[in-house]
């Protein structure tokens, strides 16, 4: 059973978000409907799902391996070469903490930027219906929906007042 992608193109907001009611009350799953828009537009505007943000995740996991490494470098390399001066500690927090901040900031923006093009779903091979249109003012309404349920899909966009349809 084949996975197809369903492309519907609207001139109206209104019935873009009557067309994913539509589909929601035809059984179509919402991780299935996604909007694409060339201007933004308020979150929820077309009733779609609300996507879970891990961004913050990147930064964070960065931020504790620069850390730890930045603490790694500094101790293993003040206990390979120990220079004992009057008695004090071998280990100097001063001089670490200096290494360990530049690491931790280090790391933070290195998984930052790997964040931002994971998040981003790059790259991304353009494997789903897709139209010009969309990026001149329409509004499109792509539905990923198994082979057989692609016909009764496009139907519904249609229906709803769909300019042009297609299925990919």
């Amino acid at each position: 059973m084949a996975i197809k992608t369903v492309l519907g193109l609207f001139q109206d907001a209104n019935q873009a978000a009557d067309a994913g009611d539509a589909l929601k009350e035809s059984g179509v799953s919402e991780n299935d409907v996604d909007f694409l828009t060339d201007c933004p537009y308020p979150e929820g505007a077309f009733g779609e799902r609300e996507e879970p943000i891990r961004l913050f995740l990147f930064p964070f996991i960065g931020g504790l391996i620069g850390f730890v490494g930045g603490l790694m470098i500094t101790s293993m390399t003040q206990m390979a070469y120990p220079l004992i001066t009057g008695g004090k500690p071998i280990l100097s927090l001063p001089p670490m903490a200096v290494v360990m901040y530049e690491g931790t900031m280090l790391g933070a923006i290195l998984f930052t930027v790997i964040g931002v093009i994971f998040e981003s779903r790059l790259p991304h091979k353009m494997t789903e219906a897709y139209d010009e249109r969309v990026s001149q003012g329409y509004i499109g309404v792509l539905v990923t929906s198994n082979d057989d349920n692609s016909q009764q899909v496009n139907d519904i966009l249609s229906n709803a007042g769909a300019v042009d349809t297609k299925i990919a």
